[in-house]
């Protein structure tokens, strides 16, 4: 078969018998991919670009947020009715909208208070993917584990990877455990109904990736997936925007952290708290929020409480140049999670030279590396020792220097996207030569 100019063998699918080794077709899927609100839209983007400099065609199949993709990464627009756009969230569609029964069941699953999204995006998607049969080598699912989706590309003889970042069970329990009525737990259980599922469906997947030793952890726990299907494969920061810059001023007592929402995992709350303790030493100290201002909500409450209005600032939709400036810029970078199943923001800011503060939640030790070295670390949730890092990293030139120094060649030994897509790739090889062995053998995992 003769090789097009686009590197690829006449269109023709590759199979493991074919040679793995050529470039690959690789079908990029995610239901959700706000490139400025959440980890999944930052990996859909970076990964595919990388993906794309190795030489594989990567097109990326997304549902609204639509990910903001770099060049020579086309975006296959699969909509939903998007319930939970602003203004308007939890809007109720004008009949004109309805296109068929999908878009029934995800009104009908958001009027009961559930959370729709991931499966009715894979049912779109196995749908979307049995009309293109033959543009792909491999599906890459990023955490939708929606039913329907698994059986379509046995059907389709497609190799599926799965990328889980980590299980939202997680996010579960920690909002369960902060919920304070009867009702509020009524309401969490609910909209997190979807774990059931996703629960099914990674216990049957062939190929499970994830982002940490933490997260596989988790995931093996949680999911009961076989341990020997689910594999590392770290992120990493986009070390091409993310490095220090002299020319840009560091702003005295400037604290600078990433929060895509007001949830309990995310510790913002803890951070105000510990904010208001250091204030008392050091009036000047101020945090700039890269996420949404909440109106109400535990953050409200506690600026509300404290009277930190003024020495709280929150930005949102800013662009890639205007983020590594306001990275560089703080004195010290915090992440005060009680959970990540990675840790891009501790990534980036270590890679950007700006000293760390950070929790040991979830797999932030595995990115941010020791106490002392670099990064100051802290217990989660516990304000009084935010401070007190805080506190210390602010007063020393020094330490400052030295943890900024020592975060940047962690990042870039270790937490690079290329090293990421090379990793994945391999992984899309493995996935192929494993569904030619069981074409040939007619056996398989059932969907």
């Amino acid at each position: 078969m003769p090789v097009g100019s686009n590197g690829y063998r006449g269109g023709t699918r590759v199979t493991a018998g074919a040679g793995v080794d050529h470039p690959l077709r690789i079908a990029l899927l995610t239901y959700k991919g706000n490139p400025f609100c959440g980890g999944q839209g930052v990996y859909v983007r970076h990964l595919s670009r990388e993906l794309a400099a190795l030489g594989h065609q990567v097109r990326v199949v997304g549902a609204q947020p639509y990910p903001v993709l770099d060049d020579g990464v086309p975006l296959i627009e699969l909509p939903s009715l998007d319930l939970y756009r602003q203004p308007d969230p939890f809007r109720t569609p004008r009949p004109a909208e309805y296109r068929d029964w999908i878009d029934v069941l995800e009104v009908a699953t958001m009027w009961t208070g559930g959370f729709p999204e991931p499966r009715t995006f894979a049912l779109r998607a196995a749908r979307e993917l049995a009309a293109r049969r033959d543009e792909f080598d491999v599906v890459h699912d990023n955490q939708t584990l929606g039913y329907g989706l698994l059986p379509a590309t046995r059907r389709l003889g497609l190799p599926l990877v799965t990328t889980i970042h980590h299980p939202i069970t997680v996010d579960r329990r920690l909002e369960l455990a902060a919920a304070e009525s009867r009702k509020r737990r009524y309401s969490v259980r609910r909209w997190y109904g979807f774990t059931r599922m996703q629960r099914r469906v990674a216990r049957r997947l062939p190929t499970v990736l994830t982002v940490s030793g933490s997260s596989r952890r988790e995931i093996i726990e949680d999911f009961a997936v076989p341990p020997e299907r689910v594999h590392v494969v770290p992120i990493g920061a986009d070390t091409r925007l993310f490095h220090p810059d002299p020319g840009v001023p560091r702003i005295p007592d400037r604290i600078v952290t990433t929060s895509s929402a007001d949830a309990p995992l995310k510790g913002l709350v803890h951070l105000v708290e510990a904010l208001a303790k250091l204030r008392t030493e050091r009036p000047g100290a101020h945090l700039v929020v890269v996420g949404d201002r909440p109106r109400q909500g535990p953050v409200a409450d506690a600026l509300d409480r404290f009277g930190l209005d003024h020495a709280v600032e929150f930005v949102k939709g800013i662009s890639d140049a205007a983020l590594v400036d306001l990275v560089r810029g703080a004195q010290v970078a915090c992440v005060p999670s009680l959970y990540e199943g990675f840790c891009l923001p501790a990534a980036e800011a270590m890679a950007a030279g700006t000293p760390l503060v950070a929790t040991t939640g979830g797999a932030i030790p595995e990115v941010a590396g020791p106490d002392g070295e670099t990064c100051l670390a802290v217990p989660p949730g516990d304000a009084g020792a935010l401070a007190t890092a805080l506190a210390r990293l602010l007063a020393d030139d020094d330490l400052r220097a030295r943890i900024a120094a020592a975060g940047r060649e962690r990042v870039l030994a270790r937490f690079t996207w290329h090293h990421a897509a090379r990793a994945t790739a391999d992984h899309y090889r493995r996935a192929l030569r494993a569904t030619a062995a069981r074409s040939e053998t007619g056996t398989g995992t059932g969907g």
